[in-house]
């Protein structure tokens, strides 16, 4: 089922102007708890709730902190999004510069990692902090495009009096969330934003255009590296008796043998050779090729039904980790904030959450269905048989353990 188009933030033929004061009374009732004129829209009201709910100040909290220079390189190098930037700069450059924005590059946890445009909007721009170092997440900054569009996992148009901070009202942005095609990783989001006056409606269409084109180049390049690695795979499979399937450096099959071929493997955070537990697999030896691996499944089939498995969801530390435990070995995975917490609704709920449900559950808005759906595919090729459908659900005989940040563990 496709996606939804990107919903601007201007209805066709509306007038700009009329709709940020519009917008300003609409805010300022909300924020006094009187009845608007008119409904902000879902999006909007969804993040204004996460907000709220988190205790930010609308007014401002004080200067944002920056990330020192090396910091910044390290996320610039550990984004993976370096590579991207020509494309990005050849498709949203131009149009930033002569519609008076700003191209903005973040990763995945909302750190501006590059800025690019104008020197007169850049001046604006350094006046709200909005800077490369910055954090313009949705925690330290309220809503806007890029930090709800990282939440909501789907382009955002933000307008004028939409925008939780009121420091920001005087400025437009549109952002799309950009993901690794093969394994759904979230990798950041390019944005472009600009003062008020120049917003326009399309803008959020065509950065979710340039999102998807950045993906697919990511895929093209991924496919020719399966590609080599078919290559590589050919004779040495030749050579072998019983199982076997090499993979990626990302987990996804190039060749097997005498085994059915998986979407997808999902290996640990760090695989460095000799037996390891994997889910859909169980037991392998796994032995390091040339970008890849190859798997040595002791029992095809992975885990037989009798075969007891604890599943800890871990969420005390800096990154979301899931921990699964069985007789034949372990397996540690980080997870994304979004598959964290639908793994943690889905731990609180054994008998399982529908896609509205989820929906509810991580957005207060049961209609954003499509997303969760997706997130859910990419969640179920990670952890393969462990999660089930209609309902979602962790498999019945898994022993859940769910470990909050507050608290002691708590067991599902």
């Amino acid at each position: 089922m496709p996606s939804p188009p990107p919903e601007s933030a201007l209805r066709p033929g509306e007038d700009p102007r009329e709709h940020a004061r519009v917008l300003g009374r609409v805010r300022n009732a909300a924020l006094t708890g009187v009845d608007p004129p008119v409904a902000l829209r879902p999006v909007i009201t969804a993040s204004w709730r996460r907000v709220r709910d988190s205790g930010l100040d609308p007014r401002g909290s004080g200067e944002l902190p920056l990330l020192d220079s090396a910091d910044l390189e390290q996320r610039r190098a550990a984004s993976g999004l370096a590579p991207l930037l020509p494309l990005l700069r050849a498709r949203l450059l131009p149009v930033a510069e002569s519609a008076a924005q700003i191209m903005v590059v973040v990763d995945a946890e909302g750190h501006v990692l590059w800025r690019e445009g104008g020197a007169a909007v850049r001046r604006r721009a350094d006046d709200l902090r909005f800077v490369e170092g910055s954090a313009w997440d949705e925690n330290t900054v309220g809503t806007n495009a890029i930090g709800t569009s990282l939440v909501v996992g789907a382009p955002v148009h933000v307008f004028a009096g939409e925008h939780w901070s009121e420091g920001h009202q005087p400025w437009t942005c549109a952002a799309a969330p950009l993901h690794d095609p093969v394994t759904g990783r979230l990798l950041g989001a390019v944005d472009l934003s600009g003062p008020v006056h120049t917003v326009h409606a399309g803008t959020v269409a065509l950065v979710d255009a340039v999102a998807r084109l950045v993906e697919l180049e990511l895929r093209l390049a991924h496919d020719r590296t399966i590609e080599r690695l078919r290559v590589v795979a050919a004779p040495l499979l030749a050579r072998l008796t019983g199982p076997a399937l090499v993979v990626s450096q990302d987990g996804v099959p190039a060749a097997a043998l005498d085994l059915p071929v998986p979407a997808r493997v999902a290996l640990p955070d760090s695989l460095e050779g000799g037996e390891v537990w994997l889910p859909g697999l169980g037991r392998c030896t796994a032995e390091p090729l040339l970008g890849g691996w190859l798997l040595r499944p002791e029992v095809p089939g992975g885990v037989t039904p009798d075969e007891p498995v604890h599943l800890l969801l871990d969420l005390t530390g800096e990154s979301p980790q899931v921990h699964v435990t069985t007789p034949s070995g372990r397996w540690q995975h980080t997870l994304t904030p979004r598959h964290a917490e639908m793994l943690r609704a889905l731990a609180r709920s054994p008998e399982g959450r529908s896609a509205a449900q989820l929906a509810a559950d991580l957005f207060g808005d049961s209609g954003s269905r499509v997303t969760v759906r997706a997130e859910m595919s990419r969640l179920r090729r990670t952890l393969g048989p462990l999660l089930q459908g209609q309902p979602y659900r962790i498999a019945r005989g898994v022993r859940v353990e769910l470990r909050e940040p507050a608290g002691r563990p708590t067991s599902a």
